[in-house]
Parts: C-alpha cells; sequence; structure tokens
C-alpha cells in the first residue's frame, strides 16, 4: 500500500482528514501520533495473551493495584496502602479514594477482586500467589483482603504483574476466552469504534482519572496525561515509518530497525532515546506436549546447537554493542543471572556434525517442525530464520509458517496437534523485567497445562522454583537460582538467544518518556 493511502487510512479513523493547516496544528498540539511495533492491536485482551503490544496498549486504559518501578520494585498504585497481620497471613488493601472507571461506574474492591480471579489463573506468578490463598474478598468498597495459607510477602510483587483492574462484570469472562467490553481505569480511554486491526486504534484523556502525587517512577507514581488522544498507526514498512517521523507526519516510532540507527541519527528534529533500560531479550519457545520436542534429548541437542552470536547478528546487525550474547534464563544486571550449567552453551564452538547425530540417536522419526514466524515484526522474524536455519543443521524437518503477529499470538495458544491448527515452536521476545527472577520469568513455569504457551512439564524446576520463594534471604535464593538455571539447562523449557538495547525514535520537542518496560505514554508532552 502507498504510503499516502495509509495516512489517509489514519486520518479517516481520527475523522480528521482534510483538516486546515489551523486546525492540525491545534490537534497536533493535543494528539500523540504513535507507531506500534508491528501490525499494532489484533487481540486487546492482556489476560488472554502475554504479547507486548496489548501490554502497551493494556497500560493505556487500565490501571493496577501496584505498579513496578525502575528499579523492579512493587509500589502502591490503586492502592492508597495495605496492612499486613496474623504473621502474613491476612493482607488488608486500601483502594485511593477517587477512582472511577470509563463508564463512570467507581472502581470498587469487587472489581479488583474478580479482576485477580480471571488474572490469576492466566499469570504464572499469580498462579503462584493463588495457591497459598484461603480467600480474597471484598470488605466493603474500598478494601479487599487476602487470607492466606502461608505468609506470602511477595504479594505486592505479583499484583504488580499485569494484574489489571477491569470491571466486575468484565473480569466474570472465562480467562480463556477474550474479552469484547474494554471498559477500563486507566489514563485513556480505548476508542473501540476507530479500532481497526491491521491500520491502527485510538485513545481518549480520561478526564476523571486521578493520578497518583508522586513523580513518574518506570511502572509506578504520578501518570498525567498531556495529551488529549493518542493514535496508533500502524506502518509495517520500516523505511516508511521513520519517513513519516522525519516528516512529521507521526511523533513517536516504538521500535525502529537497528539498520536504520545511523540514518535517524543524521535526521533533523528526530531524536533516539531508550525507555527499556533493562533490555530486551529474545526466545524460541518449544512445544512439549508434541514430537519432536516432547523429546528431552532432542531438546537439549537444539539448546546446544543455538548460537547467540548468530542471533545478535541478525537482530542488530551492525549496532553490536546494542547486543549481549551468553544469556541465560536471567537477566544480565539481575541478581540471580549466572553462568551456572552453562558451560560452552550460546558462545562456544559447536559441533553440528555431532548434534544431527545426536537427534537421530533420541529416536528423531522426521516429524515436521512447525515454526511460526511473524513477517511484520522484523527483530521476531530474524530469530525465527536463524532458529529455522539452526534446527535444519542438525537434521529436523521445519516448516516455516509466516504470518502476521496478531495469527501467531492467535495460533500459538492452541494446543492441539501441529497439523491440526497447532506448532511445534514460536519465537518471541520478553522484557528484561519479565524475567528478572523466577517469579516473574513467565517462559520458565514448568507446571504443565497451567504453564505459558508451549507447557513444560518438569517436576524438577517447579520444585526449585518454590523453594526460591520460600528462600529466607538474597544469597538463598541466588543458590536456589543458580540450581534453577542448571534444571532448565537439562529440562530446556525453552531455548535463550541473548539480550539487546532497543533505541526508540522521537520528535525531539517530545520531553517526559517514562523510563519502563514497555512504551508508557503518561507523562510525556511537548516542549
Amino acid at each position: 500500500m502507498h504510503r499516502r493511502h495509509v495516512f489517509g487510512l489514519a486520518a479517516g479513523l481520527s475523522g480528521c482528514a482534510l483538516a486546515g493547516p489551523a486546525l492540525a496544528q491545534d490537534r497536533r498540539a493535543t494528539t500523540l501520533r504513535f507507531v506500534p511495533n508491528g501490525s499494532g492491536l489484533a487481540t486487546p485482551d492482556p489476560v488472554w495473551t502475554t504479547g507486548a503490544v496489548v501490554g502497551v496498549h493494556a497500560q493505556l486504559i487500565y490501571d493496577v493495584l501496584y505498579g513496578y518501578d525502575q528499579r523492579g520494585l512493587p509500589q502502591p498504585q490503586m492502592v492508597a496502602g495495605h496492612q499486613v497481620s496474623d504473621d502474613g497471613r491476612r493482607w488488608v488493601l486500601t483502594l485511593r479514594e477517587g477512582l472511577f472507571f470509563h463508564d463512570g461506574e467507581p472502581v470498587r474492591a469487587a472489581d479488583a477482586v474478580q479482576s485477580l480471579a480471571r488474572w490469576s489463573r492466566r499469570d504464572t506468578f499469580g498462579q503462584v500467589l493463588y495457591a497459598q490463598v484461603e480467600e480474597v474478598r471484598a470488605l466493603d468498597d474500598r478494601r479487599l483482603e487476602f487470607r492466606l495459607k502461608k505468609p506470602f510477602p511477595l504479594l505486592p510483587a505479583a499484583l504488580a504483574q499485569n494484574a489489571f483492574i477491569m470491571p466486575e462484570r468484565v473480569a466474570r469472562t472465562d480467562p480463556f476466552q477474550q474479552i469484547t467490553d474494554y471498559t477500563g481505569s486507566g489514563p485513556w480511554r480505548f476508542l473501540r469504534d476507530e479500532w481497526v486491526v491491521g491500520a491502527g486504534s485510538a485513545y481518549a484523556r480520561f478526564d476523571r482519572y486521578v493520578p497518583r502525587q508522586e513523580p513518574s517512577d518506570g511502572h509506578a507514581g504520578g501518570k498525567v496525561a498531556h495529551f488529549e488522544r493518542v493514535e496508533w498507526r500502524v506502518l509495517p514498512d520500516a523505511s516508511t515509518a521513520i519517513g513519516a517521523l522525519q516528516n512529521n507526519e507521526v511523533d513517536w516510532v516504538e521500535r525502529p530497525l537497528f539498520d536504520l540507527l545511523p540514518r535517524i541519527r543524521r535526521i533533523r528534529n528526530v531524536k533516539l532515546d531508550v525507555f527499556n533500560t533493562l533490555g530486551r531479550i529474545g526466545l524460541v519457545q518449544l512445544n512439549h506436549l508434541y514430537p519432536p520436542f516432547d523429546n528431552p534429548e532432542i531438546r537439549r541437542a537444539a539448546l546446544a546447537a543455538i548460537s547467540q552470536d548468530d542471533m545478535m547478528a541478525a537482530i542488530v546487525g551492525d549496532e553490536a554493542a546494542l547486543g549481549k550474547t551468553g544469556v541465560g534464563y536471567f537477566t544480565e544486571g539481575s541478581p540471580y543471572a549466572s553462568r551456572e550449567g552453562l558451560g560452552g552453551l550460546f558462545t562456544g564452538n559447536r559441533d553440528i556434525p555431532a548434534l544431527k547425530e545426536r537427534v537421530r540417536r533420541a529416536g528423531y522419526r522426521g516429524e515436521k517442525v512447525r515454526l511460526l514466524s511473524p513477517a511484520d515484526m522484523d527483530v521476531i522474524k530474524a530469530i525465527s530464520d536463524v532458529a529455522a536455519a539452526t534446527f535444519q543443521s542438525i537434521g529436523l524437518d521445519v516448516e516455516y509458517i509466516s504470518m502476521d503477529f496478531g495469527s501467531v499470538l492467535t495460533r500459538r495458544a492452541n494446543r492441539n496437534p501441529p497439523d491440526q491448527g497447532g506448532w511445534n515452536a514460536h519465537t518471541t521476545t520478553w522484557t528484561g523485567l519479565g524475567m528478572l527472577s523466577p517469579a516473574t520469568n513467565t517462559p520458565l513455569r514448568a507446571n504443565g497445562p497451567q504453564a505459558w504457551s508451549g507447557w513444560p512439564d518438569l517436576p524438577e524446576l517447579e520444585k526449585l522454583r518454590q523453594e526460591w520463594f520460600d528462600a529466607p534471604d538474597l544469597a538463598t535464593q541466588q543458590a536456589v537460582a543458580r540450581g534453577i538455571q542448571r534444571a532448565a539447562v537439562d529440562g530446556v523449557p525453552y531455548l535463550p538467544v541473548g539480550q539487546w538495547q532497543e533505541p526508540t525514535a522521537l520528535r525531539a520537542d517530545l520531553t517526559g518518556l517514562p523510563k519502563a518496560s514497555l512504551a508508557a505514554f503518561w507523562n510525556l508532552r511537548r516542549a
């Protein structure tokens, strides 16, 4: 599609096509025009899927009881505070005054109780918390009570893990079904009628949202909405997106191609910045339900075949300083990151013929490896390309299935056999914040049917994970985390492919970019 046609569609979304110069200038002052990574919003339910684009959307329209600050520590957000009693087994959370949903109804404790119940069925941290829950109930409109089987000091950290608060009626939706009512509680309202899958979406400032009074800090603190509207304009072609930024047709390109960074540095009135200071991590997720990756020996061979050097070369290109290899199952820079159990994995010399023979001896029978790849997500596609070549090099028969990212999100939730709409492997990325610890690392969960996409069932890994939660101090937690990494190398829930920094590109007159794991819009304003 020609770029003019794309912008015509985007303008039609906002109802302002053919606006005069004065009106256009006024709109620009009150509207933030954002180019999301890939094909934009396809599935707006943040419980049904963990896709990053859905998380970016969700934090626009929902709020959370606690939010992570830049250090990865949970801070009160919708709660005014909490009280802990009964030796840590009773928590009472009190909501702030003045919280409203976008339909004008007040946010009640009952809404939070039902939202958390739905969230806990799908989120791995939530599953751990709710395994210790005897009861969660609303004491009145502003107070909710947790009754626990045993102390769980990480309760605020669990609730900071994407536990978005929805109206009770919406949160009653089965967590394995997508919601259709997007009434939120956050700084902007989702304009459902302006959402066109693959083209764009729009959000209007919610005037009844009351920010916290303290400064913004990561996903916590005061979330002040300076723009009346936020418009997402989907421009899958990376060069077109940067051209639009240069021509002042958009304000912000979320994740420009690494190959385009030299060009961006030369553009007047455009700047590069970093919002995700902990970086991003890539992975190849394996389906443990079906051959060949139901076979642990074949998973280990695939792990040994991965070259993070090749992955980083494909992802960051000539911007080698932005990439990092030798990365295990926790974010580099985390107190839980180590080289434990890795040996020569990822960065050492690989004996590909020996690994090919290892796969044969493990009983590989030529089953297709159906690898899902998003054509509209350049970095994830690069990981898919290297993964496909790696699998083929060790004798696996790869069927490379290219589709848009929204379709990947839908298909990767399908547990059917790979030849009946399922899959064998898919690639994705995760924020560094999301892989800081055993508590937050969702793909590391290995509790079978309740695990994340891929559904690994690795009892030893789960046993160690629980030991980490029960550890009395940091030193013990670190020792357990080393054991977790050894168990992950043995059981291979997924294949780590490295870590990198990802610059973002904005018009130079934008200030106040939040330093958060996902693109955030509060506190952004024009200078």
